[in-house]
């Protein structure tokens, strides 16, 4: 298809320190930045459609952005080596300190990433895929696969088919797109998508995810995931997780020397007796009367 990437942008303190390198595919543009960032410099980004931006350099302490209305007081985070931002999700960006920068934009037309996608993972995995953000640091082969993108694009010399084969490769290997292994079977989670939830419940430390998060996490929707989980674990979300705290908590009663209120306040309770009747609960006995038994045995 004819196309040439539609996006609204603004930009203070950065200036471009070499002509941009730039060439027009099927569905696809790539251009090659290399820029000069001020100190406070700052920059607007909305494009209509998916774009991906990858750096040739670690700007991870220079520069910051945000997604919330350029709120860096408070919704920041650093800028990755890779990037890709959903169609229509605005950014903001600001610079910390004098950098000069190189990265490589591949702006893309939804319609082509989804017939790109579509018929090896499914249309719905694909439109999932199309509307998550992601952002990497530790990028690996994706660098190597944008600097020959880059080579290509300065020199070309080979058909196009080269360079756009580069670049689905990149968004094979940046998007967050679940492996086969991932698809529920019969009505149940997988074993790999069970490691990934209990990773993250982990990770938590006070085991409170919402159910929005977990289905995140397995790449599902929310309604899907509850039914399914169920099926797979025979409780709620919210009945397995509070299972996990109150395993957590009876760990804690034997390993450490808590007092039943501390470890309520650790694990996430309203107080310690919202974590007795929780306690009684699942266990059957009170956190107090259930460490004595132990103790005593």
């Amino acid at each position: 298809m004819s196309y040439w990437h539609s996006m609204e942008w603004s930009t203070e303190g950065i200036q471009v320190v070499a002509p941009p390198k730039w060439r027009c595919f099927d569905g696809l543009v790539t251009v090659h930045w290399q820029a000069e960032s001020q100190p406070g410099a700052r920059g607007y980004y909305l494009a209509e459609d998916p774009r991906i931006m990858i750096f040739f350099n670690d700007v991870s302490s220079r520069v910051r952005i945000s997604n919330e209305n350029g709120e860096f007081s408070r919704n920041y985070r650093p800028m990755t080596r890779a990037i890709y931002i959903p169609a229509g999700m605005p950014m903001w960006t600001t610079s910390r300190s004098l950098h000069r920068f190189s990265h490589l934009n591949l702006h893309m037309h939804k319609d082509r990433l989804l017939r790109f996608l579509s018929p090896s993972v499914g249309r719905s995995a694909a439109l999932t895929a199309l509307r998550r953000p992601v952002e990497i640091q530790d990028i690996g082969p994706i660098e190597t696969l944008a600097g020959l993108l880059a080579d290509e694009i300065a020199a070309p010399s080979r058909h196009e088919v080269y360079a756009e084969s580069l670049a689905g490769s990149i968004v094979a290997g940046l998007l967050n797109i679940p492996s086969s292994d991932d698809k529920p079977h019969n009505g149940r989670l997988t074993q790999a998508q069970m490691n990934k939830l209990l990773s993250r419940v982990d990770a938590c430390g006070d085991y409170k995810l919402t159910i929005a998060e977990m289905a995140k996490t397995v790449g599902l929707s929310e309604s899907w995931f509850a039914n399914v989980f169920k099926q797979t674990t025979g409780k709620s979300p919210l009945q397995w997780q509070l299972a996990k705290r109150i395993d957590l908590a009876q760990k804690l009663l034997l390993e450490r020397d808590l007092s039943v209120a501390e470890i309520a306040v650790q694990l996430g309770f309203t107080d310690q007796a919202h974590l007795t009747k929780a306690f009684r609960q699942v266990v059957g006995d009170t956190p107090a009367a259930w460490r004595r038994m132990q103790i005593a045995e």
